[in-house]
């Protein structure tokens, strides 16, 4: 009988010696994992079986998780098998067999500089109240500059800082503030419902893992209202898109007051990319919204098309467009211009920058 427990082990020791940040398990195929960007077979070891990728989700999920799994037939988990190293995984099944993803979870944060993220992020870790996103495609550091950004308060303010996640990622330890921890449904039922307790539990910040309908966005907007810092992530392009996709997930008759919210609540929209780097690794490219009057007069308006324009002509006012920062890299050879190409969003503009 396969020792699953042991296999994953020996697959985790291969995934921190080639600095790798994925592991996949699929049936069918070797256990590939993520370098750089790659997705590379571990050919020593043998092509998985049904029953194999099955014996790694029983090993991995805990009692409760294994009946929601087989019930729902996809879960998001947490998994740290000594403590020394913790991932963010997702088990689900694909063509009748079960199927495997992991995301290695640092257990060191690592501050902005070392993340090569702007030192303006840092302004906004100093505000009392208001509404902060770091947007982007999956799987390109969203989480860890929300982490890096948390972190970042919890050595500076002394705060109560709230995280709901699904599952809990990095583990903060509590230094001027208190940090407190929840992960949807083992420590609350929902992010909505978290987010409701909140006004019960003096919490000065909240991080919120992913909006992912109506009422939690609602709640986390009237709260960044209210006096709270609201850090929180979408998985969308851009900030026009991200402005867009809050107001669109809203009914027709409640779009104009969460224009109106959202204008007035928010400090800005944070877009990243992780690009190959020519040296190795990865490296950020980014784009910064920054709200000001000509963008909360876009949000109110519904003019979001020409929020685009202002962040392309903000520098002065410290907004970031992704075509300047793409070119910027490319120019310090950090990347290659064909990736900064196939990473625009608008390539005829970036064209004229490089």
């Amino acid at each position: 009988m396969t020792d699953y427990k042991k296999e994953l082990d020996e697959l985790i020791l291969v995934v921190a010696r080639e600095g790798a940040s994925d592991l996949h398990l699929t049936a069918g195929r070797h256990p590939t994992i993520r370098v750089s960007g790659d997705l590379i077979p571990v050919v020593k070891k043998p092509i998985l079986t049904p029953e194999d990728t099955m014996g790694f989700a029983m090993t991995v999920l805990n009692e409760k998780n294994k009946k929601l799994f087989l019930d729902n037939h996809d879960i998001d988990f947490s998994y740290s098998p000594d403590g020394a190293v913790r991932f963010r995984g997702n088990a689900f099944y694909q063509k009748g067999t079960v199927g495997l993803a992991f995301r290695l979870i640092p257990r060191t944060i690592r501050t902005l500089a070392e993340l090569n993220l702007p030192p303006s992020l840092l302004d906004f870790c100093k505000r009392e109240q208001g509404f902060f996103l770091v947007v982007g495609p999956v799987g390109h550091g969203k989480s860890t500059t929300l982490a890096s950004m948390v972190d970042h308060i919890n050595h500076e303010r002394s705060e109560h800082i709230i995280t709901v996640e699904d599952p809990v990622e990095y583990l903060f330890t509590s230094d001027k503030s208190i940090i407190d921890q929840r992960e949807v449904r083992f420590d609350t039922a929902d992010f909505h419902t978290a987010l409701k307790a909140m006004f019960r539990q003096d919490v000065n910040v909240a991080m919120i893992g992913e909006m992912r309908e109506p009422e939690t966005i609602s709640t986390a907007v009237t709260a960044a209202e209210t006096g709270h810092l609201i850090l929180s992530t979408l998985h969308t392009n851009s900030a026009s898109q991200t402005i867009d996709r809050i107001i669109d997930s809203f009914p027709g008759n409640e779009q104009r007051q969460i224009r109106v919210q959202l204008a007035d609540s928010l400090l800005g929209i944070f877009s990243q990319r992780l690009l190959p780097r020519v040296s190795g690794g990865l490296i950020p490219a980014y784009e910064l919204l920054i709200n000001n009057n000509a963008i909360a007069n876009l949000i109110r308006e519904g003019r979001t098309p020409e929020i685009d324009v202002v962040i392309e002509t903000g520098a002065e006012q410290g907004m970031v467009d992704l075509n300047h920062s793409l070119a910027d890299l490319a120019r310090r050879g950090e990347i290659t211009a064909d990736n900064a190409y196939r990473f625009s969003l608008n390539p005829k503009s970036l064209e004229r920058l490089l």
